[in-house]
């Protein structure tokens, strides 16, 4: 089977599995993700709450991973402030640039060029 079929039937079980125990909160996903953490059995689990023992290993995958990225996160550099300020002042010079350009363009010369006196 693709991986494309199988998202696409992965997705079917999940909605078939939504509808029949309501919308699954990410607090609800959450709680059962901890029971399995606190060791209770998987299989018992998946029969408990009518939910494949497959989607409850994806959810626990999910959350690991979640927290695996949450502890990568670098402290905070004190530069973070000024990087991001000027960013944004390249965001607007850039913008003005551009309007500028654009407006030459529609003038139809080249900004530099002499210009000949009308008298």
């Amino acid at each position: 089977m693709s991986k494309r079929t199988e998202k696409s039937v992965s997705k079917k079980a999940a909605a078939a599995e939504d509808s029949e125990q309501g919308r699954w909160t990410s607090q609800r996903k959450t709680e059962v993700v901890l029971r399995l953490l606190r060791g209770e059995d998987l299989e018992t689990l998946s029969r408990e709450l009518k939910v494949t023992a497959a989607r409850l290993s994806e959810w626990r995958e999910e959350f690991l991973a979640a927290g695996r990225s949450g502890l990568k996160s670098r402290a905070p550099d004190v530069r973070d402030d000024e990087i991001r300020r000027l960013r944004a002042k390249v965001g607007e010079l850039t913008m003005d640039k551009e309007v500028l350009e654009e407006i030459i363009r529609l003038r139809g010369g080249d900004p530099l060029a002499l210009r000949r006196s009308r008298s």
